[in-house]
């Protein structure tokens, strides 16, 4: 392997070969010979991708690595990801390990009982019925661990198939209400409140929170004159049908994701909307986009679990350089698009450092929208749209601009983001502890996202945080990290995790 000179380059040598190879005794390397490519995604840039798979004292592995040629005809390392697959001796419970006995007609009354935790309690409670939730859920079940979703909505919608054909344990219309610590030789106390069947309190070792970004509180800038408005005044988190303010005049702060849905949503229901953007907004249409940045999951690619592991084999500094020339390519493409929201005053840019919404998705979650219809309504005047400079306050009818310009208002809604996603830990934890938990999401200074998919106080510095569990992002990325999540957990219980490197 190639390194970088100076404290990188010790940094690396001391994770790996001293710190960590020798810990786990690595065997059995194996090399892939079905996916070995030269790939070449411009004409002067080229690797070789290939996959091996690898055992480890504890675990059965996975790798990816790329070679690339040097200018003296040479080929050198560039990148080598891992990927723990499964854990020795504790093997998934899917296929023809799982549960094929006959149950003569009981299956809906053992269901029944299953659900309600009946005849055992479970080993990990799941905070939210998402994708997210019933992933990690659906993951632990097949490691053989009692997992229990919970979640605050009367129904998971279009996750009910999901959560009914893998037989998921979800309590629905159900509350969580605290978390604190044991007393009864595990980790964590949950209460949870159901308001037909009351309270119960589980003791558990691992608890996941999968609440998503909506977890936060909405963020609502200090505008002075809010109380002076006559008005209705929300955040984009508790907007609910454009048909609830039929006939009124609606203003939708923000420029992104949320604010794009949302006047969309008016202008398909008739209602008068204008759209106030405070910032530039990274643009880029579905149409011309995914099918470039997300080629590898297209028609035509590999199988799902080779091209999750690709997706996430890349680290993103260097997705960052790559990203750029997609870029570029896909504003060449929207070029019509962008010309004609520029011709309306839209403010647009191409992303963190030209990378588009990568980085502006890892780091924040927002500051983009991925165009499925919206753009044109705005090109067409359909959405009102209003660029000119910053608000200076509200007035009793509406908002006055820095440039003394106003805007009448019926609804004023925020679409402008949520505050720090840790809220909804600390409003279940002891406050002791609110302090001690390591930020949710956004890049660390190695170009890792925060917290996700592990534990949330960094196991061994704050320990009094150990099996509090972060699970968060979108389809894909629970599908793929949802393993890992549950593999942590399931070796944490089995005692054969060791000992987490910080």
């Amino acid at each position: 392997m190639k390194l970088r000179s100076g404290n990188l380059s010790i940094a690396i040598s001391c994770f790996l070969f001293t710190d960590q190879l020798p810990l786990f005794t690595l065997s059995s390397f194996k090399l892939r010979e079905d996916l070995v490519e030269l790939q070449r995604p411009y004409p002067d840039i080229a690797w070789i991708q290939a996959f091996f798979d690898f055992e480890t004292t504890v675990g059965i592995a996975s790798g990816v690595f790329r070679l690339v040629p040097l200018a003296d005809g040479s080929w050198k390392a560039h990148t080598v990801f891992t990927n723990l697959e499964n854990l020795k001796g504790f093997p998934e419970q899917n296929g023809p390990r799982r549960d094929y006995q006959p149950n003569h007609g009981k299956w809906a009354a053992k269901c029944a009982r299953e659900i309600e935790c009946i005849d055992e309690e479970p080993s990990v409670v799941v905070i939210g019925g998402g994708q997210g939730g019933l992933d990690v859920a659906a993951r632990l079940k097949m490691l053989g661990m009692k997992t229990l979703v919970v979640e605050k909505n009367e129904r998971i919608d279009w996750l009910e198939s999901y959560a009914h054909s893998m037989e998921l344990d979800v309590w629905t219309s159900a509350t969580v209400m605290s978390v604190i610590p044991g007393t009864k030789g595990k980790k964590w106390s949950v209460t949870v409140q159901r308001p037909d069947r009351g309270e119960r309190t589980f003791e558990v070792n691992h608890v996941v929170f999968s609440l998503g970004f909506g977890s936060g509180i909405g963020r609502v800038p200090d505008i002075p004159g809010q109380d002076d408005f006559k008005g209705q005044i929300l955040h984009s988190s508790h907007h609910n049908l454009a048909t609830d303010h039929a006939g009124k005049k609606v203003v939708v702060v923000g420029a992104c994701t949320s604010a794009h849905d949302i006047c969309a949503d008016y202008v398909e229901n008739g209602v008068d909307v204008t759209m106030v953007q405070r910032s530039p907004s990274y643009i880029m249409s579905t149409r011309e986009g995914m099918p470039r940045l997300m080629a590898i999951f297209w028609e035509g690619g590999p199988p799902t679990d080779v091209a999750d592991r690709v997706n996430a084999s890349y680290p993103n500094s260097l997705l960052k350089l790559v990203h750029q020339r997609v870029t570029k390519d896909i504003a060449d493409a929207d070029k019509e698009l962008l010309d004609g929201l520029r011709k309306r005053g839209f403010k647009t840019t191409l992303g963190d450092d030209d990378s588009g919404f990568l980085l502006m998705a890892w780091n924040k979650g927002g500051g983009y929208y991925l165009d499925v219809g919206a753009s044109q309504m705005i090109i067409d005047g359909k959405i009102k749209l209003k660029s000119d400079g910053p608000i200076s306050r509200f007035t009793q009818t509406g908002l006055l601009f820095d440039d003394g310009s106003t805007l009448d208002a019926d609804v004023v809604i925020f679409a402008t983001g949520y505050a720090d996603a840790r809220h909804a830990y600390r409003a279940l934890l002891p406050e002791s502890l609110h302090d001690k938990m390591y930020p949710i999401w956004g890049l660390d200074k190695e170009g890792e996202l925060n917290s996700v998919w592990r534990e949330v106080g960094g196991r061994s510095k704050n320990a009094e945080l150990n099996g509090i569990w972060c699970m968060m992002g979108n389809l894909a990325l629970c599908r793929f990290h949802s393993k890992h999540l549950a593999l942590q957990i399931k070796s944490y219980e089995e005692g054969i995790f060791g000992t987490r490197y910080q």
